[in-house]
């Protein structure tokens, strides 16, 4: 695994955005273009075994705490953890979610969070660094089956018939990118499909409506679970008929308090941290995250006689991982999402940041593989 050099393109900015990635420069500079994350094909062996059994070790984890009724400890109320029960139970398919691993070639991948419910960096991990792998021509190949197993996932999710709605605050550029490219897949799959925008869903008879008042059977929300249920809106959910993608029990594990919790079902295991609920929980230098937390924010690394947090909204209860730095190429922190679709691994994502901490800032890099 290494950080290697690579020529631009010329005009790349105008390919990114026919492809539709038009945030590639939000902030200045989002996507790398003069660079790329060289992997052998063992290693690539390597992160895709990791992310399969990390996700099952999440499924058996999330069996766990619906049968044992473990939510007070992730701090779910009880409406929510009926969703999630019934969610789990009738087997509601799920589509898309994203490890985030430490991983550099000399160990194991180490799981730093699961982003199960609302993973971002889609488009760009799928289409994105494809077609700069395709048109760079640097030779061998690139781990990435991401798009082709969405058009897959969505003809094997038991969908209902009729449109299928995706939503997301419009306001937002990523998240609107991200729901219209998996709205794509959707069509791709067959299935006829509209864009609606959150404040547009109304209510009508107990039921979810578009705003010419005909009936939502089916909703991608890239919309986090938490803020649903504490919405007003939230609380028709439990009573209505809509399909929920991603399914309920997701907020199992969005929440990461599940990192303790499969600390302690699996203790030891090369692919995790130790984590705990408790402060104290974990010997040495620690990451402490809230359980409910995006983009890195509220993150704080605890050390020796020293404390260091980013910036945010976010507040405890909080879950206490065992710090572990993500490598430096170049003076670059380099992180890698690790995307599951339907439950499998299906690529990999490059992010790196000046710092330790993977935040919305953070610089997307593309990949390869000898």
């Amino acid at each position: 695994m290494q950080r290697v050099r690579v020529a631009e393109r010329p005009g790349w900015r105008r390919r990114q955005d026919a492809l539709g990635f038009t945030f590639h420069s939000i902030g200045g500079r989002y996507w790398v273009e003069d660079a790329a994350y060289e992997f052998t094909a063992a290693e690539i062996d390597a992160i895709e075994e990791a992310t399969d059994e990390l996700e099952r070790l999440c499924l058996t984890a999330v069996e766990r705490v619906v049968e044992e009724k473990l939510y007070a400890r992730l701090n779910i109320g009880a409406e929510a953890a009926s969703l999630a029960a019934k969610s789990w139970r009738a087997q509601q398919r799920n589509i898309v979610g994203r490890f985030d691993l430490h991983f550099d070639g000399a160990g194991p991948a180490k799981l730093y969070e699961y982003n199960a419910d609302t993973p971002t960096a889609l488009l760009e991990a799928s289409v994105a660094q494809w077609h700069w792998f395709e048109e760079t021509k640097v030779g061998g190949d690139q781990f990435n089956s991401i798009h082709e197993k969405l058009i897959a996932a969505w003809k094997g999710c038991g969908l209902p018939g009729g449109t299928i709605y995706f939503t997301c605050y419009p306001d937002s550029e990523e998240d609107r990118v991200t729901a219209e490219y998996l709205r794509d897949t959707c069509v791709q799959a067959g299935f006829p499909t509209e864009f609606i925008a959150l404040a547009d869903i109304g209510l009508k008879e107990g039921r979810f409506v578009d705003l010419a008042d005909r009936p939502i059977a089916a909703m991608f929300k890239l919309y986090p679970w938490e803020w649903l249920m504490a919405d007003e809106f939230g609380k028709n959910v439990a009573g209505g008929t809509t399909l929920f993608i991603e399914p309920a029990w997701k907020m199992i594990l969005s929440n990461k308090g599940i990192l303790a919790i499969l600390w302690e079902m699996f203790p030891g295991h090369p692919n995790l941290l130790p984590a705990s609920l408790d402060e104290g929980g974990v010997a040495g230098s620690v990451v402490r995250k809230p359980l409910l937390s995006r983009e890195g924010a509220n993150v704080a690394v605890l050390g020796e006689g020293s404390r260091a947090e980013t910036a945010g909204p976010y507040r405890g209860p909080y879950v206490y991982q065992a710090a572990l730095p993500p490598p430096v190429f170049d003076g670059n922190h380099a992180v890698i999402g690790s995307w599951v679709i339907a439950s499998r691994a299906a690529g990999i994502g490059m992010r790196e940041d000046d710092g330790p901490v993977t935040r919305n800032t953070s610089r997307f890099v593309p990949h390869f593989f000898r």
